[in-house]
């Protein structure tokens, strides 16, 4: 092999595991430890920075330099990377522009068959990213479901039913015409047209088992409203607009600096400087008081009358529960 390839084989080897004998190096890229220490030295004058190990047969690590030089990904680590810039401006923090150049760079020097793979992956994120119950999804199962909504073909699937101890029981396979990859709070979801109920539904991604092959192609159809975001976001809040059905305001004791941080899409308003008013909306009026308790502070009902009823429902409840 040429002096470029050996080069790259080299690398490739060396961000597989973290320590590489010398002569399993030589074995590995069909040449001898002594071309391998040369091709180390080339590499270190690059930018990498490559550690001798001690040992019998002496070895290299690869250790993390003061710059970033360039890496290599395989297939799935490529798509994988680039999904993750797609959703990352839905983190925030100002990352939008930077993601975008950067997935920009990497599509640009993609081969067709992953750039391919990933036009298809189209995602629309709902929310804030990352959860800490998010739920793992295979690669492959996005890949495959984003290959079904790009050729508008019928998808054919087996979906897990979770039961009140977590585990899993199959339910009949559903017939779906795919419409969106959905990703939200660290979750994926698959919105589509359910033929056997004739509604739109979003399916947890992870609970999919896809069967194949696909059915027959589709006319795309669009969602009610005609925006994806508004629609899904209508879905999680159990309502038919993109607005909680239940709304309701409260005066705690605390300064709005500190209720900031955790009104999420509420509003705050300062009533002086130790109290502040909070609106907040929920799915049920129970709901939303049990919310407001999350401050475990002093405060007091603004309105409506219906959130006033709930808070003595929820009392009386929790006064039942500590009896007991």
């Amino acid at each position: 092999m040429t002096t470029t390839t050996r080069l790259l084989n080299l690398l490739s080897l060396l961000q597989t595991r973290r320590d590489w004998p010398g002569p399993l190096l030589a074995d590995r890229l069909g040449t001898s430890p002594r071309t391998v220490r040369r091709d180390v030295e080339r590499l270190r004058e690059m930018g990498y920075s490559i550690r001798a190990t001690m040992g019998p047969d002496g070895g290299y690590r690869l250790d993390a330099g003061s710059e970033l030089p360039p890496l290599l990904f395989d297939d799935d680590q490529t798509i994988a990377i680039a999904v993750a810039l797609r959703v990352a401006p839905a983190i925030g923090a100002g990352l939008g522009e930077a993601a975008i150049r950067a997935l920009g760079t990497i599509r640009q020097v993609m081969p067709s068959r992953l750039r391919h793979r990933l036009d298809a992956l189209e995602v629309t994120a709902v929310g804030r990213a990352g959860d800490t119950s998010a739920t793992d999804v295979p690669l492959e199962v996005l890949v495959l479901l984003a290959d079904a909504i790009r050729a508008r073909e019928v998808l054919r699937f087996d979906y897990a039913a979770r039961g009140a101890d977590g585990d899993e029981s199959p339910v009949p396979a559903r017939r779906t015409e795919p419409a969106h990859l959905v990703t939200s709070h660290g979750r994926w979801y698959l919105l589509g047209w359910d033929l056997d109920r004739e509604d739109w539904r979003l399916y947890s991604v992870d609970r999919v088992r896809p069967r194949t092959p696909n059915g027959p192609r589709f006319a795309p159809r669009v969602v009610p409203g005609g925006d994806v975001r508004d629609f899904v976001s209508a879905r999680f809040k159990g309502s038919d607009t993109n607005a909680w059905p239940c709304h309701g305001t409260v005066v705690l004791d605390l300064p709005a600096r500190e209720v900031l941080p955790f009104a999420g899409d509420g509003t705050v308003t300062p009533v002086d400087d130790h109290r502040s008013a909070l609106t907040i909306g929920s799915w049920s009026w129970g709901a939303l008081a049990a919310s407001f308790g999350r401050f475990e502070v002093a405060m007091e009902v603004v309105g409506p009358p219906e959130l006033a009823d709930a808070f003595r429902t929820v009392a009386e409840r929790y006064a039942a529960a500590a009896r007991d």
